[in-house]
């Protein structure tokens, strides 16, 4: 793998802090202006914004000679620039640095759920979407043809969804603000809730959450008071994929905040979910995304000298249980030899730096 020039992430790093500082000061959008305007002989600040039909929607925010308003519009003049230089940067991040934005839905409905305040409620980027930040988390080029996806998936943890207090608009709202075609996709049990949505086109946003405790409440969707009155399907190992996430950037448009699986985690994860893909339909095609994503974080976390991080996933994921280990072994027999060997390495140089024998999924031939 060739990596990414240390400069350019550097560039990732302040791109991310700059996206998550304009996250907290979104009271204006920067889509919109501040103007003046004189009303019976007095002069009072106002806010036009497109209202998206070619006109436009003007909100009052106060007297013109107050000088906290004023520094508000100096901070707004401030923080379009910074825009301009955000969009710069995610696009030298993408064009010469190697990084990889999403394609443009993905991006979008990313961008609405994060402005709504789904990062912010704990919620956590999965799936390929996520997958798409590691160039720029691992400092290496990773291949395009891992990172094509037609759906994007979230997941929050149940007791975060019931305790945080606050909650998301209608999810179905945001979504058709960006795709007027979302319609939510009746549950596979048939009860009335929906933990998915999908355009006439066949892009599909999912929500997805751990399984609490057994298997009783597989194919009984978890209502989520956190995530605007939708439901999410449980699955089991998400706990541990969604365990300490990290925060970083999706390059998409100025950057969007988001927050994602720590690397080490996505990969051993995926071991496990593609053992338990089904042989038929699209359970394949799943696997092998499966499969392939894993041995590219694995091999990466390798080239950057990550092996702790790796051991130390892979070592609490075995000791959860002999579902887990059986899991494991299975999805990493689907690995090539040459992927094998490139596991039990780094395993091995892992184990040696976290001072643990590490036990391998399977014996050296």
């Amino acid at each position: 793998m060739k990596s990414i020039d240390l400069m350019y992430q550097t560039m990732l790093a302040e791109l991310a802090q700059r996206a998550m500082d304009a996250a907290w000061t979104a009271d204006f959008p920067a889509e919109g202006r501040f103007i003046t305007s004189e009303v019976k002989g007095k002069r009072y600040w106002y806010f036009d914004m497109p209202d998206g039909v070619g006109g436009k929607k003007r909100r009052y925010v106060g007297p013109a000679d107050d000088e906290e308003i004023a520094q508000r519009v100096n901070d707004f003049k401030r923080d379009k620039d910074s825009l301009r230089d955000r969009r710069r940067m995610v696009a030298s991040l993408t064009r010469q640095g190697g990084m990889i934005a999403p394609d443009a839905m993905s991006g979008d409905i990313v961008e609405a759920l994060s402005a709504a305040g789904l990062f912010r409620l704990r919620g956590v980027l999965i799936g390929t979407v996520a997958f798409q930040t590691y160039p720029g988390i691992l400092g290496v080029r990773l291949p395009v043809a891992a990172m094509l996806t037609g759906d994007a998936d979230i997941a929050q943890d149940y007791a975060i969804s019931q305790e945080v207090e606050d909650t998301l608009p209608p999810i179905v709202d945001l979504l058709q603000a960006v795709d007027p075609s979302f319609r939510p996709v009746p549950y596979r049990s048939g009860c009335a809730a929906s933990s998915a949505f999908q355009t006439a086109s066949g892009y599909r946003v999912e929500f997805l959450t751990s399984n609490r405790g057994n298997d009783d409440y597989i194919d009984q969707p978890s209502r989520m008071p956190a995530l605007g009155g939708t439901s999410t399907d449980p699955l089991r190992f998400l706990d541990y994929l969604i365990r300490d996430p990290m925060r970083t950037v999706l390059l998409h448009k100025n950057g969007v905040p988001v927050t994602v699986p720590a690397p080490e985690r996505y990969a051993v994860h995926k071991l496990i979910v593609a053992s338990t893909r089904r042989a038929d339909g699209q359970g394949p095609l799943k696997r092998d995304e499966d499969i392939r994503q894993s041995a590219l974080l694995i091999e990466a976390l390798a080239q950057t000298r990550r092996h702790s991080d790796l051991a130390l996933a892979y070592t609490e994921a075995r000791d959860r249980g002999i579902a887990w280990q059986e899991g494991i072994t299975a999805g990493a027999a689907l690995f090539s030899e040459a992927e094998k060997e490139s596991l039990m390495d780094a395993l091995r140089i892992g184990g040696q730096q976290i001072g643990e024998q590490v036990t391998m999924p399977f014996s050296r031939k």
